[in-house]
């Protein structure tokens, strides 16, 4: 009888263990994500420029009701800490120096996708909803367009918008905030 090999799947502790060793070089663009871990896009003019905007705009828009971390990881679990570009987390005191933000503690999750759209709409979004990120919004940067998912469910999100220019989106759970989907993308 043949068996064939097993991954090892990482946990999010090994992954932290991995980084403090110094297996990866400085900021390596790599991710944990099912134990896995994820060699991460280059990150292009655009979606650098898409994620300063954002940024700014949502750091102005929550003002002292979020936190607005950009780049950082969010555990998901035992075995997944994904680094979205965005995510508006509760306010802590200690701005979550103690531990790591989890989904319990994200407000709004935001991918930007210049070339990795389906591995965000595909791969990383039903793993969102499934720890229960009640709202994720990704920046479809070729299609000029922002997809909005919400109602977060075991498999992926019941609901999906595709926000178009001239559009706004409130951030829920946050009352009075609000971001035009025309600040997000590309000027015209």
């Amino acid at each position: 009888m043949s068996v064939a090999p097993a991954r090892y799947t990482f946990s999010v502790e090994e992954w932290h263990q991995m980084g403090e060793a110094g297996l990866f070089h400085e900021n390596p663009r790599v991710e944990l994500l099912d134990g896995e871990v994820i060699q991460m896009s280059p990150i292009g003019n655009r979606h650098l420029a898409c994620v300063n905007r954002l940024n700014r705009l949502l750091v102005v828009a929550v003002g002292d009701q979020a936190i607005v971390s950009v780049q950082n990881p969010v555990r998901l679990g035992d075995y997944s800490e994904p680094q979205p570009d965005l995510t508006l987390l509760l306010p802590r005191a200690d701005f979550y120096a103690g531990a790591t933000p989890g989904a319990r503690d994200t407000l709004l999750l935001v991918e930007v996708s210049d070339t990795s759209l389906a591995w965000d709409r595909d791969k990383k979004a039903p793993r969102y909803a499934a720890a229960g990120i009640p709202t994720v919004w990704i920046v479809n940067l070729a299609a000029d367009e922002v997809l909005v998912l919400s109602g977060p469910g075991a498999v992926g999100y019941r609901d999906l918008h595709h926000a178009q220019r001239g559009e706004t989106l409130e951030v829920a759970g946050l009352p009075g905030v609000a971001v035009n989907v025309d600040d997000m993308l590309d000027p015209l």
